[in-house]
C-alpha cells in the first residue's frame, strides 16, 4: 500500500495506482476527457493535470502514485494551465456542435462553460476536416474531433473490431475508419460503441429526424433488452440501440391484411419473423397504347390498355421477369411471389426513399419487424445477417436475373449453378466509384439493386451515357476489347451489384458461342452511340445550346414564334388524340425565334428512368426513351423529369379489391405517359393540326447547328 496526500487529504491505496484513481476514490473530482473508468489510460487530453511538485503538471490517468507524493488538483496555476487547453481544444471545435444541438451533453463545451470560457483566444483551423455522411447509422463530423481516442479504444478494446485507428501526424492528424475509408465503406459494422464512447459531436446518432414508425394495437416498439437477446444485435451497444427506440417495431399483420401497397412512398423495410406474405402487382400489364386514324379528325383517338401479345414493341428488354424491391422477382405472365420467415423486402424504399414496387398481403397471420434505414444498416452490416440475405437471394434470384439478360438463355443450370456459388455480392454507397475510365477490366456486373450511372470523361467535361438499374449489366466492353475500361461506372444510390470475375466470363462466352455474339452485339451498338454522342459535342458549338438543356435531346417540338398565333390548336390536338390528357404545353425555353415545348424530348441523359421502383421505364438503342408495360403509375418518373414532360393518365379497370381480396370492382389505376410522336399517324398531331405551319418536330444538333455556327 502506499500512502500519499491529495489536496490535503491522505490517502492509502494499492501500489500502481494512478493519482487520478486514488482521487476518484477519495472523491476528490479531476476533469478529463479521454479516460473513461475501466479504459487503458492514455493521456492525450491532458485535462487531468495535477501538480505533482514536479517541474511540469503530471496528467494523472497516466502517472501512479508515490509514497509521501503530495498532490494538488485544483490550485490557480493548475486550473490555468486547464483553461488553457479547453481553449485550444474549443479553437478547433465547431460550438455547438452536434452533440450539443441534439443532447444537450457535449464534454467539451460544458467544461467550456465550467470553467468561463465563452470566446477562445486562439483562432480556428483554416483547414476544414469536413464531414462523412456515409453511414446511414452514425454521422461523423472530423471537425468535432479532439483526438482523445475514446471511440478507437471503445472500437478495439470492448467490441474487438479493430476498425478504428489514428492517421496523419501533427496538424493533419485525425481518425480514420479502417485505411481511411468513408465509414459507410468501411468494415464497420454499426455497433455504435465509437458513437457512445464520443465525448463531442464527433459522433453522433443519425436518427431518423421527425419520424418514428408509429405503435398501436399491430405493433410494439422494442426495448433494447430484447433486441440484444436478438442474434442479428449481437455485439451492438446497448446504449445505441436505446439512441434508435422507436425506429424499429414488432408488427402483426392478420390473414388478409394489407402490409404496403405498390407506389405508395414509404421509408421503412420489413423483415418476417414468422408467417407467409403473398408479393404482387396489381396494376394492369399493358401499354398505353393511342387507337384510331386521322378519320373525322382527332375525336376518334383514344387511349386504351393494349397486353403485349397484341402490341408487341421492338426490342423488349428483361424476359419475363419484373424487378421488385425483395428477395424474388416476378414472373411476367403471373407477377405474383410468396415471402417467408427471413426474407426482407423494401429495402430499397427504406434506404432511398422510392416508390414500394409491389403490394404484400398477408396470406397467414404474419409477425414482422418494420424498421427505418438506421436500423436497417445496423441488420445490413451483421455477417450472420447479411450472409442469411445473400445465400436467400443465391438460391431464389440470381437465377432469374441471369435469366432475364436475353443473351444468358443458352447457359446450362450447371453453369448457373457454378455462377450461384462463385460470383461476389458487392455493395456500394450513394457516390461511390465503382469503375474508372481507362482503369483495367477485371470484371462483368449485373445490376442488383440501386442505379448506375454510366459515364465518359472528354475535356470538356462529363457525359453521361446510361443509367442501369436492377437486371441490367455492365463491363463487356473492357473485358470483350481491350481489357481496360471505357466509360466510369458510379452508384447513384445505395447499389448492390452481382461481380463476376473475368475467369468465370472468359468461361462463360468460351463454353457459349451465343452468348458472346450476344454480348459482341450489343458492345458493338453501345460503342455506336457513344460515338454518335461524341460526334455531336465535337461537331455543334454549344455556349447557349447547352445551357438551354437542349443537347440532350434528340427529338424537339419547336413552335416558330413568327409565326405562331397562339390559336392552341397543337395542345388541343394532342388533348384530344389522348383522351383529353395532353403530353403538350404551349411553354418551355426559348432558343433565337423558336419556342421549345414541353413536350418529350427523349433525352439521351433520361434522369426519368433514375429510381423507378419495376424497371419499365427504358430506352431502346435508338435511344427513345419508352415505358414499359408493367408500369405500376407511382409517378416518380414524372416527378423526375426535369422538363414536366411525363403524365400520368387514369384508366378504369375491373381489379382485385384492396380492401376485400377475391372480390374484384372497377378501380381506377394510372399509367405513366410521354410523347409517342404519335406513331399510329403518319406525323405527329401537334405538327399536323397547326394551321400555320410553326409546330416542328425536329432534331435540335442538325436543325439548331446552322443558327450556332456548326456544321
Amino acid at each position: 500500500m502506499i500512502d500519499l496526500t491529495i489536496d490535503g487529504n491522505p490517502v492509502r491505496v494499492p501500489a500502481g495506482t494512478s493519482v487520478f484513481d486514488a482521487a476518484r476514490m477519495k472523491g476528490i473530482a479531476i476533469p478529463t476527457l479521454c479516460h473513461l473508468q475501466n479504459e487503458t489510460p492514455v493521456g492525450v487530453c491532458r485535462l487531468c493535470v495535477v501538480d505533482t511538485g514536479a517541474r511540469v503538471f503530471s496528467a494523472s490517468c497516466v502517472r501512479p502514485v508515490e509514497p509521501g507524493m503530495n498532490v494538488v488538483t485544483n490550485s490557480e496555476k493548475v486550473q490555468s494551465a486547464r483553461r488553457t487547453l479547453l481553449e485550444l481544444l474549443l479553437a478547433d471545435h465547431p460550438s455547438p456542435c452536434a452533440r450539443q444541438q441534439q443532447s444537450g451533453d457535449c464534454e467539451l463545451e460544458a467544461l467550456g462553460r465550467a470553467a468561463g470560457i465563452k470566446e477562445p483566444r486562439f483562432s480556428k483551423r483554416t483547414l476544414a476536416r469536413g464531414k462523412d455522411d456515409s453511414s446511414l447509422a452514425i454521422a461523423v463530423d472530423h471537425d468535432a474531433c479532439i483526438l482523445c481516442d475514446r471511440c478507437i479504444r471503445g472500437c478495439n478494446e470492448i467490441r474487438n473490431n479493430f476498425v478504428l485507428g489514428r492517421m496523419g501526424k501533427g496538424y493533419a492528424a485525425g481518425v480514420a475508419f479502417d485505411l481511411n475509408a468513408p465509414m459507410g465503406d468501411s468494415t464497420c459494422i454499426s455497433c455504435g460503441e465509437c458513437m457512445v464512447s464520443c465525448p463531442t459531436g464527433a459522433l453522433t446518432n443519425k436518427g431518423i429526424v421527425g419520424t418514428v414508425i408509429a405503435a398501436g394495437d399491430d405493433a410494439q416498439l422494442i426495448e433494447a433488452e430484447e433486441l440484444l437477446h436478438l442474434p442479428v444485435f449481437k455485439g451492438i451497444s446497448g446504449t445505441f440501440l436505446e439512441l434508435n427506440r422507436g425506429a424499429i417495431v414488432k408488427r402483426r399483420v392478420r390473414h388478409g391484411e394489407i402490409i404496403c401497397r405498390e407506389g405508395e412512398f414509404g421509408s421503412t423495410a420489413f423483415y418476417l419473423l414468422e408467417g407467409k406474405a403473398r408479393v404482387s402487382i396489381s396494376s394492369p400489364i399493358a401499354h398505353v397504347k393511342t387507337e384510331g386514324g386521322a378519320r373525322g379528325f382527332f375525336k376518334r383517338l383514344t387511349s386504351t390498355l393494349a397486353v403485349r401479345d397484341s402490341d408487341a414493341r421492338e426490342e423488349e428488354t428483361r424476359d419475363r421477369t419484373i424487378p421488385i424491391d425483395a428477395s424474388v422477382d416476378l414472373a411476367y405472365e403471373n407477377p405474383v411471389a410468396e415471402l417467408g420467415p427471413g426474407d426482407l423486402f423494401g429495402e430499397m424504399t427504406c434506404l432511398n426513399f422510392y416508390p414500394r414496387s409491389a403490394t404484400v398481403r398477408a396470406e397467414t397471420d404474419v409477425l414482422a419487424y418494420e424498421m427505418l434505414r438506421n436500423v436497417l444498416d445496423i441488420l445490413m452490416k451483421n455477417k450472420t445477417f447479411r450472409a442469411q440475405l445473400d445465400q436467400n437471394y443465391r438460391r431464389r434470384a440470381l437465377e432469374n436475373h441471369l435469366r432475364g439478360v436475353p443473351m444468358f438463355a443458352d447457359l446450362t443450370p450447371d453453369f448457373i449453378e457454378h455462377l450461384k456459388e462463385s460470383v461476389e455480392l458487392v455493395r456500394y454507397a450513394p457516390g461511390q466509384l465503382i469503375a474508372r475510365q481507362g482503369e483495367p477490366a477485371e470484371s462483368f456486373y449485373l445490376v442488383r439493386i440501386g442505379f448506375v450511372k454510366i459515364s465518359e470523361n472528354y475535356p470538356g467535361g462529363e457525359l453521361v451515357l446510361a443509367y442501369l438499374s436492377r437486371g441490367d449489366y455492365f463491363g463487356e466492353i473492357g473485358l470483350l476489347g481491350g481489357g481496360v475500361r471505357t466509360a466510369t461506372c458510379t452508384a447513384l444510390d445505395h447499389v448492390e451489384l452481382v461481380r463476376i470475375s473475368n475467369e468465370d466470363f472468359r468461361q462463360m462466352i468460351e463454353q457459349f458461342p451465343a452468348v458472346r455474339q450476344g454480348l459482341e452485339k450489343v458492345a458493338a451498338e453501345r460503342r455506336a452511340q457513344n460515338q454518335q454522342r461524341l460526334q455531336m459535342v465535337e461537331s455543334v458549338p454549344i455556349d447557349q445550346f447547352l445551357s438551354q438543356g437542349l443537347m440532350e435531346a434528340q427529338s424537339l417540338l419547336i413552335l416558330d414564334l413568327e409565326r405562331c398565333t397562339r390559336c392552341d390548336a397543337c395542345v388541343n390536338a394532342c388533348a384530344d388524340a389522348h383522351d383529353g390528357v395532353t403530353r403538350l404545353i404551349r411553354d418551355g425555353l426559348r432558343f433565337e425565334q423558336y419556342l421549345v415545348a414541353t413536350s418529350c424530348r427523349q433525352c439521351r441523359d433520361p434522369l426519368c428512368m433514375v429510381g423507378c421502383p419495376v424497371g419499365s421505364i427504358r430506352r431502346r438503342n435508338s435511344l427513345e426513351v419508352i415505358i414499359e408495360d408493367w408500369c405500376i403509375g407511382c409517378g416518380l418518373c414524372a416527378r423526375n423529369c426535369p422538363y414536366g414532360n411525363i403524365n400520368l393518365h387514369p384508366f378504369e379497370v375491373v381489379a382485385e379489391d384492396p380492401d376485400r381480396p377475391g372480390r374484384k370492382r372497377a378501380i381506377v389505376k394510372q399509367k405513366a405517359t410521354s410523347c409517342d410522336l404519335c406513331t399510329h399517324l403518319k406525323e405527329p398531331s401537334c405538327v399536323y393540326a397547326c394551321p400555320h405551319d410553326a409546330a416542328h418536330r425536329v432534331d435540335p444538333r442538325t436543325f439548331f447547328a446552322p443558327l450556332l455556327g456548326g456544321k
